[in-house]
Parts: C-alpha cells; structure tokens; sequence
C-alpha cells in the first residue's frame, strides 16, 4: 500500500511547503507525515499533485527539514479529527490537540474535518429568534438559529468584549433543547485567548463550550485548520447530538492572511490586494456549514468576527464576507470615542433574516414597528447632528432639536449597556418604547396605531 512507502526524494522547502518528486497517485487534501532524521513526525497536507509531484503543506515549522534526510509517507486519507461528547468544557490547540493539560480525546468517531455538503433541499429556513440580552442586536439586528451573521470590526475595537458577552447569554427563547458554544480563536494573542478562557470560566460557560486556539505565534499555516475542527465539532453537536450550536470564528482577518500566504508560497496568480482569486469559495465552504437541516433538533448558527483593515468595508475580506452571509453587526468607532459599549452601529448593520425571527408568538408582535421607528429617527439624528456641527445646536428648529435630544438619549440608554447585563426582548423593547415616547406621536408612522395605543407609555399611563 501506497502509505508503507517512504519518499526520500523531497525537492525543495519553500515557506510551509514542501515538494516532493516522483509520487504516484496522490490524492488532493490527502495527509502526509513529514519524517525528520532524528525520529521526529510532522503532519501536512497535499495541496496539488501532478506530473509525479506533490506539492504538500505542512502544519508547523519547517525549520529542519532536510532535502537530502527527510522522508515523506503519504496516509491514504483526509485530515480527521476524534469527536466526542467529552470535548464539551475542554480546550484545544489548533490541530485538535489538548491544550488545558488534560487527557486526549480517544473515543468517539473520527470526522473528515472538511465535513459533508449540505444538501440544499433538506435545508430549513431559519425562524426561531436567539436572544442576545443586547438590546441593539436583540431589537435591530436580530439573530435567528441557523443563521451566519458577521461582526465587522478595527483595531481596537470591543470585538471579543462582545463576543464573549453573546457566548455567555445567548439562548433560543422559549425552547428546553440544550445550547452549546464552539469558539474558534484564528491567530489570536496570548492576552485575547486568555481573556475568553478566564472568563468562560469564571461565568461557567466553559461547561457548554469547545474551545479550538491557535496563538499568533503558533504555526499561521495551522489557522486554515482551526475553524474547520471547530466546524466540525460543531456538526456532530448539533446533528447528532440535538443542540443548538453557536459557532464563533475570530479573528478571520487572521484566516485569510493565512490563505494569502499560503497562495504566494505557491506563486499563485494574486487577486485583490494579493488575496487568492479563490478566497470567495474558501470562506463559503466555512461560512455555508451554518444552518438548520429538516428532520434534525439541533443548528448551527454562525458569528464570524473580523478586524477590517483599515476600517475599509471594501476590503476584500469584509466585501467577501458580506456576499455570503445573511447580513452584519458593525461596530463604530465613533461610539467607542464616546466611551459607549458594545458600540454597535444601528445604521451600519443589518440582519437579512431578521423578519423570519421575530413578532407574535418569537419576540413581540410590535418588534418590527419599534425596531424600524427607532432607525428612522436615529438617522433623522444623525442628521440634526451634522446640521448643527455647521449651523450650531441654537439655530436648529424645534423639531430637529428634540431629534437631537432623541439621538442622544438612544446612544446612552439604549446602545449603551454593562458588559454583563443581560437585557430580556421585554426589557429592551419597553426601553424603545420609552425613547420614542420623547417624539411627537403624529412621527410614529412606522408603528401600527394599535400597538401605539397598547404600548405607548402616554396610553399606558392614562394620559
């Protein structure tokens, strides 16, 4: 058999690959095991086989790698991970490997990481509302089960302030089956694969979580592996095992990096910026695993975090991104310069399922007039707030200055909240309602007069 041979005829190493003559038959994506001259093993992968070479991709350094002492032998299969229910509350490297110093995981079965495509017509459409306890994503941006929905962010910015907030309160409303979290830190510092792990354990959300980290210094070519152990675990949660999965990738900024450097160490013809011109379907075959399928309990609902570089919604990678999801949250810096967390931009962001989610019987039957009654007149705020950066506050009529008390108050009441203050639907719409009682009622045009007269506080109060 093919994997009993053992190549010494290693051609050249040039970055993370490696290029080995003479081989026969090797399959794309196949696993290889890199074997130096004092007894060391290192995996890789094939990356392109043709004309009796192989071009393999090796996970870790290939610092003493010797073109005349190592041998290469092809295993015969993809790369495969162990899953099992033990992985729940654990901490992994980003080859599957333990990094909380406990037992390796040995039972179970192993998965083909690359996982299965989904047939399209066994897909559900998403409709069940997950509660955040953030009121401008809960309200604005809703996020439902099975959806895949981005948080653009920059440097700097509260990204994993608000990712690990959403991990620890994030559950589907008003149903018993069990949530779990797969996070996956993709070439994260020290300090921020710290911070997630201190704190899912001090809340006593690491009971419910798998933790997949690759650090920043750890082997960049072992990023194009993380989110795909972590999407795989996430799979046999949700499909074997009926839990509702909330898969969170960050940073993917670092992914794509990845996946530039990968492509030039092979002399790719560069895209945009450098980026291989078949970034669009890599990140699809990651960002398509999220979903509902009909016969099934459990799903996989998708946040994918990325730092724009630049702040540059144009870049490739958010631009990219974008096409493939359903929507995204996009914080503001200019909140963040107010001192204001999460600093979620209501106007910037969108959730493209956000309809299937929410009304009578999943949220509130008014959430969708209070939800688009409050957009309106943050952006009619935002207005009066350019307008009197040229005129002066003074000059602005009556109307623009109660819009401007108004964008105010929204930013500080209703944006603005504690790191750990989980806010209900409830909560947060009666906070909406409160905000839009400062606005002529004859404004509200975007909300059915009954639900102005159920929820209004003037009605509400008698007045």
């Amino acid at each position: 058999m093919r994997f009993d041979v053992e190549y010494k005829t290693i051609e050249r190493v040039a970055g993370p690959l490696v290029v080995v003559n003479g081989v026969r038959n090797a399959a794309y994506g196949e696993i290889v095991s890199v074997n130096l001259q004092d007894g060391e093993k290192r995996l890789g992968q094939v990356l392109e086989s043709a004309d009796g070479f192989a071009v393999v991709q090796v996970f870790g350094p290939t610092s003493g790698i010797s073109v005349e002492s190592t041998s290469v032998s092809f295993l015969g299969e993809t790369f495969r991970s162990s899953i099992s229910d033990d992985m729940l509350g654990r901490i992994f490297n980003g080859q599957g490997k333990p990094r909380d110093g406990g037992a390796e995981i040995t039972g179970g079965e192993k998965r083909d990481i690359n996982g299965e495509p989904m047939n399209p017509v066994s897909r559900q459409m998403p409709s069940d509302f997950i509660e955040t306890g953030i009121s401008s994503i809960d309200c604005m941006m809703t996020l439902v089960r099975g959806q895949k929905l981005p948080i653009f962010s920059g440097s700097g910015l509260p990204h994993n302030q608000l990712a690990a907030q959403i991990a620890r309160q994030a559950k589907v409303k008003n149903m018993s089956e069990k949530f779990a979290v797969v996070f996956a830190g993709i070439g994260v510092t020290y300090d921020d694969a710290a911070y997630f792990m201190d704190n899912f354990r001090k809340t006593g959300s690491l009971e419910r979580t798998v933790a997949f980290i690759n650090l920043a210094d750890d082997p960049s070519i072992e990023r194009i592996l993380t989110p795909r152990l972590a999407l795989t675990t996430a799979e046999f949660l949700a499909y074997e095992r009926g839990m509702h999965v909330l898969v969170m990738l960050t940073d993917m900024t670092n992914y794509c990096e990845s996946l530039r450097e990968l492509a030039s160490a092979r002399e790719e013809v560069p895209g945009r910026r450098g980026y291989p011109g078949y970034m669009y379907t890599d990140l699809a075959s990651l960002y398509e695993r999220a979903g509902v399928i009909r016969g099934k309990k459990g799903s996989i609902t998708q946040l994918e975090i990325l730092t724009m570089p630049g702040d540059d919604v144009t870049h490739p990678i958010p631009d990219l991104t974008g096409y493939i999801t359903e929507g995204q949250i996009n914080l503001s810096r200019d909140l963040v310069n107010k001192n204001l967390y999460p600093a979620v931009n209501p106007l910037g962001s969108l959730s493209r399922l956000m309809g299937n989610g929410i009304g009578a019987g999943k949220t509130r039957e008014d959430h969708r007039g209070v939800a688009d009654q409050l957009s309106g007149a943050y952006s009619r705020a935002q207005d009066a707030r350019s307008l009197s950066a040229i005129i002066g506050a003074e000059a602005l009529s009556d109307s623009d200055k109660v819009y401007l008390s108004f964008g105010n108050d929204f930013e500080k009441k209703f944006i603005a909240q504690g790191e750990f203050e989980d806010r209900s639907i409830e909560k947060t719409l009666q906070i909406g309602w409160d905000l839009l009682s400062e606005l002529p009622e004859d404004d509200l045009t975007r909300i059915k007069s009954e639900y102005i007269a159920k929820y209004h506080s003037k009605h509400k109060s008698g007045k």
